[in-house]
């Protein structure tokens, strides 16, 4: 499985995660990695959903969760009338993967990882999410410093 194909399962478990209480999270876990969970073509030929790239999205979305609190209170300080409370689901997930990209994965460039989140949310999001998403991953990379 390539980055991109990670990033993209890891987005739908963040999105999937929106909808399930904490404790059904490890249910839903399982079923998204069943049989129909992750289809062959996401994972490509001749592989399944029981091999390291499971426990690399599951160690991703696992690690994002656990910097959820934080994540979330820089976005709602970062989008001005914009609380994650109010964001479309789609757009948060999408915000929350590219965040946690920025601000705690030293292997993701900071252009790939805001680069990634627009083609997220042009795939998933709405017809605004595009610049939503980019606009403020902007200003967190702005206020943050984040360009070398």
């Amino acid at each position: 499985m390539h980055r991109r194909e990670i990033r993209e399962a890891v987005f739908k478990l963040l999105f999937i995660s929106q909808f399930n209480d904490v404790e059904e999270m490890p249910e839903q876990l399982q079923l998204y990695f069943a049989e129909d969970g992750i289809c062959a073509e996401e994972l490509g030929e001749g592989r399944s959903a029981g091999t390291e790239d499971e426990a690399q999205i599951r160690k991703e979305y696992g690690l994002i969760c656990e910097k959820l609190p934080e994540i979330d209170r820089l976005l709602n300080e970062t989008s001005s009338g914009w609380k994650t409370s109010r964001m479309s689901k789609v757009d948060l997930s999408v915000l929350r993967l590219a965040v946690y990209e920025l601000l705690f994965d030293e292997d993701i460039p900071v252009k790939v990882a805001i680069n990634e989140a627009v083609e997220l949310s042009k795939r998933f999001g709405g017809e605004d999410s595009r610049s939503f998403v980019n606009g403020i991953l902007g200003k967190l990379v702005r206020e943050k410093d984040l360009m070398p």
